[in-house]
């Protein structure tokens, strides 16, 4: 492992992903890798929530980690790969609510339609339900969740977000970290792992729109296979002809 993402979702992380891979630090762990194949990962991060990790077994060949939830454990993973350098990858703080709004904090709480078709998906899908309990445990829980607090004001989400920011910069030592706005492009971040730019500007992936149509749709599926699959009854509504 050379590098250890410590930015929040939301915060170009799928960008990073790419960056990170194409200046040859691939392959780069993600939450892609953890949702492409839950009945491998999600014991492993349960077991790292519950204070047993298995980096090796997690990580495998990766050279690389951004996204969540291996930011939240930026900390230990530093200790464990004492070589690695970590990304702060920031955001300014009025855009960064606005993701999060309709994306990963609208998954967990308020009044959506992310939020509603996700929990109709808890109910029909039990893997999905394990998922988001670890992650909600993980993010929101008010003991556990490293992002617990008053959010549901934009002023107290902003703030969770620029606590996490401070602590992760009290944290890693000056040498070892890159506080990184991915606006400002290639350079900052390849001069700081010490490899050659690429030519063209740094790609904007898996923004909002992108975002919602993963997760909303897949949760769609979710539910309509689980209808779909019904014992079906012989009339419908109130003695209604069934269609």
């Amino acid at each position: 492992m050379k590098l250890i993402g410590a930015g929040l979702p939301r915060t170009a992380t799928t960008t990073q992903m790419f960056a990170l891979e194409q200046v040859g630090l691939g392959p780069c762990y993600h939450m892609r890798d953890l949702l492409l194949d839950l009945d491998t990962g999600l014991p492993l991060w349960e077991g790292a929530y519950d204070g047993s990790p298995e980096w090796e077994r997690i990580f495998g060949d990766a050279k690389s980690t951004v996204d969540w939830p291996s930011a939240r454990y930026y900390a230990e993973l530093m200790d464990y790969y004492p070589d690695a350098k970590v990304l702060l990858s920031v955001r300014e703080p009025e855009d960064w609510v606005r993701s999060m709004r309709e994306t990963v904090w609208g998954i967990f709480h308020g009044d959506s339609v992310i939020h509603h078709v996700n929990s109709a998906r808890r109910v029909v899908e039990p893997l999905w339900r394990r998922y988001t309990d670890l992650m909600h445990n993980m993010t929101w829980h008010e003991d556990t969740g490293v992002l617990a607090g008053e959010t549901f004001s934009d002023d107290g989400l902003a703030g969770v977000m620029e606590r996490w920011n401070d602590t992760v910069q009290r944290t890693v030592p000056a040498d070892r970290l890159l506080v990184w706005n991915p606006c400002e492009g290639w350079d900052p971040l390849c001069e700081f792992l010490e490899v050659e730019a690429p030519s063209g500007e740094l790609p904007r992936l898996n923004d909002t729109k992108a975002f919602r149509e993963g997760i909303i749709g897949d949760a769609l599926d979710a539910v309509g296979e689980w209808w779909t699959a019904r014992e079906r009854p012989t009339s419908g509504l109130h003695g209604a002809p069934l269609t």
